[in-house]
């Protein structure tokens, strides 16, 4: 059976972390990674989205395409056309603030349906043009080609339908979202999203998608490593990778066997992003607060407001709501509070030509040309722009305008690289200049996680959003693609999944359709 003949199952591991990976299976919790393992190419050090954040990373999974292109900026951010916030789940108590239906409207309808950019394609939809059967497990990203109407039943479903969720969805052929949308009945326990449930329910779907020959392409999230980080932080993660492990292991066997799974699939297994311990929180919201008039949650009056602040985990996005000299004054007082507050490690923003903050020429419209962006760390500033100058790891050639060193990043020849912060340049330039990214945009430090609307962090656990390499390498690992597949590219990054997931199925990538 030739590649292209094989199925395909992309398995997400939500923050999982290489090292923590490593030390499961040498702890022999996790025999099917193991066997994986044994098997495939390892890239201990993939990169992840900025900011490091589920949703940005997720999409960035499903379309191969950065912030700037895909419009998904972080778990909470403002909205400048409907002049109002987009929270997506930072935790119970912010959903709370901004309330329980808007938040799950953004996140199960709009994340897909208005606020994913429809000028990407997702794997979904292209793999469905090409005839490709695809099925999801549930996964922030399903945007398809296939309606689904919503499968609840009783009185969840009249309880839904009361809340106004019952809207049909488009996905892929199969798609399972918890208990919202399924494409077909399955015996699985219902999770209500439940953490330390959520593996289980994927891995039974999974089951019956195997069993039932349903799919050429699988994607299976395994989301629970990621709370259980949070709550007792990463290096507590062993259990709750032996439990992702004993979840795919169910499929595998579904499957027949190891032998007789690799024999008809091909794999890619991959976290969204990994996690570093947070010991100190943030308040940025009311710090912020004590100097300006800052937008609240579900206010209506936005045009009352000077700032609307967006915390994001371990990055932070404000976006200046006045204009013209305002706009300027603000946003340069804005940079120096900022750089003042102990916990903020970097911060971003983009500039015109002469230097100047750039303004968005009207609400919600697009920034003009000649712009760059501008880094300011440990009282140095660097400014870059797509050019010609020098060389990252991944390829992109930028200008340069300043001290490399505020991104700890080394210049031999025409080659930088940062291991502090890696593919900085292309992972800032795509978060900063994105339609819904702040006026400013922050990175925090070591040990630091802001406090989100709610009140509520991480901290005694895990967090991630940073642009930092302990929030953004991650593992990926290829398995019955070509040998040597890892020595493709000096510098793997989330971009790549999607092209890896085409190719498999000969569907031609962005780059190959560009070229034609």
């Amino acid at each position: 059976m030739s590649t292209a003949q094989r199925k395909l199952m992309l398995v997400v591991v939500d923050s999982l972390h290489t090292e923590m990976l490593e030390r499961t299976v040498a702890a022999g919790a996790a025999p099917t990674f193991k066997k994986l393992l044994d098997r495939g190419a390892l890239v201990p050090d993939c990169v992840s989205s900025f900011p490091s954040v589920t949703p940005v990373a997720c999409s960035e999974i499903a379309t191969g395409a950065g912030p700037d292109r895909h419009w998904i900026s972080g778990m909470n951010w403002y909205h400048r056309v409907e002049r109002r916030y987009v929270e997506y789940g930072s935790s119970l108590e912010a959903t709370r603030a901004f309330g329980l239906f808007r938040t799950l409207y953004d996140t199960v309808y709009n994340m897909n349906m208005a606020h994913l950019s429809h000028e990407v394609e997702t794997v979904f939809e292209r793999l469905d043009d090409a005839g490709v059967r695809t099925a999801c497990t549930p996964f922030l990203i399903y945007r398809g080609r296939h309606r689904h109407e919503l499968g609840l039943e009783g009185l969840l479903r009249r309880m839904a339908v009361a809340a106004k969720f019952h809207h049909a969805v488009w996905g892929p052929e199969e798609l399972f979202y918890g208990e919202l949308y399924a494409s077909r009945k399955v015996p699985c326990r219902p999770t209500l999203a439940r953490p330390g449930t959520r593996d289980e329910y994927s891995a039974c779907v999974a089951e019956e998608l195997v069993e039932h020959d349903l799919y050429d392409f699988l994607l299976l999230g395994l989301p629970d490593n990621d709370y259980y980080s949070h709550r007792f932080g990463p290096e507590a993660s062993i259990e709750s990778i032996a439990h992702a492990d004993a979840s795919l292991e169910r499929v595998v066997d579904a499957a027949g066997g190891f032998g007789s799974f690799l024999a008809d699939h091909a794999v890619i297994l991959l976290a969204d992003h990994s996690q570093v311990a947070v010991d100190q929180a943030l308040p940025i919201v009311e710090l912020l607060a004590d100097e300006w008039r800052v937008l609240q949650p579900n206010s209506d009056r936005a045009g009352d407001a000077e700032l609307a602040v967006s915390p994001t985990a371990r990055a932070a996005q404000v976006y200046v709501l006045e204009h013209g000299r305002r706009f300027a004054h603000t946003h340069a007082a804005l940079r120096a509070r900022l750089r003042a507050l102990d916990g903020i490690d970097l911060v971003a923003w983009v500039s015109t030509g002469d230097g100047t903050p750039a303004e968005r020429e009207g609400v919600g419209a697009p920034l003009g040309e000649d712009l760059a962006v501008r880094v300011e760390r440990a009282g140095g500033e660097l400014a870059f722009r797509p050019g010609s100058e020098i060389e990252d790891r991944r390829g992109g050639r930028w200008s340069l305008d300043g001290d490399p060193g505020v991104l700890d990043a080394e210049i031999a020849g025409d080659r930088i690289e940062s291991r502090s912060y890696p593919d900085a340049l292309g992972r800032l330039w795509s978060a900063a200049i994105a339609p819904h990214a702040g006026d400013v945009v922050c990175s925090l430090a070591e040990g630091y996680e802001c406090v989100d609307w709610g009140g509520a962090s991480h901290i005694g656990g895990g967090s991630h959003g940073s642009l930092h390499a302990g929030d953004s390498l991650a593992p990926l690992l290829i398995v019955g693609f070509e040998p040597g597949i890892e020595r493709r590219r000096r510098q793997w990054s989330l971009h790549d999944v999607a092209g890896l997931v085409l190719e498999h199925f000969g569907v031609a990538t962005d780059v190959e359709l560009a070229a034609a």
